[in-house]
């Protein structure tokens, strides 16, 4: 074997495994954006599936702001609070407070009447607690990955209706 020819050999090797860790570090940061992706998802139905819940059966809202929102249910107060310091959702029933949403960029409440706009399924916005029968939340989540924020984001947004409100 001569020297030209060891040469060559180790640049064809260099290039294959050059090529082969390329490969392993793109694969490896698509696996953890897809898991980012997942776990947002999950976190953000699991938040909307519990807020869901509690908001359709509560008597009625009792004061509204673009980043809290307090209902009556079952003779107590209902608090979901975004606070965007922590990038948190949480809820407070009582003494007991927990967080449902964390890596929350943004997140905005916004109430509507029963009456729909006209020739539409829009509803008409309303600025009083008394008149509100449904609520929509809508929200941001991302995180970073290996240090940067990447596409890694879940959006989110629904209407719930007040059902026990008249």
């Amino acid at each position: 074997m001569t020297l030209v020819e060891m040469m060559i050999s180790v640049g064809i090797g260099g290039v294959v495994l050059a090529a082969v860790a390329s490969l392993s570090f793109y694969t490896a940061r698509s696996m953890a954006a897809m898991s980012n992706y997942a776990d947002l998802d999950r976190q953000s139905r699991n938040a909307l599936d519990q807020m869901t819940l509690k908001i359709r059966s509560a008597d009625r809202l009792l004061s509204f702001s673009k980043e809290e929102v307090v209902f009556l249910y079952n003779g107590s107060k209902l608090v979901y609070t975004f606070t965007p310091a922590n990038k948190t959702l949480t809820e407070t029933s009582g003494t007991y407070t927990k967080v449902l949403l964390e890596d929350c960029n943004t997140l905005e409440f916004s109430m509507f009447q029963r009456n729909v706009v006209s020739n539409s399924f829009n509803q008409v916005a309303t600025t009083t607690t008394d008149e509100a029968k449904s609520i929509i939340v809508t929200w941001t989540c991302a995180r970073s990955l290996l240090g940067n924020l990447i596409n890694s984001e879940s959006v989110q947004s629904a209407r719930i209706v007040i059902r026990n409100n008249p």
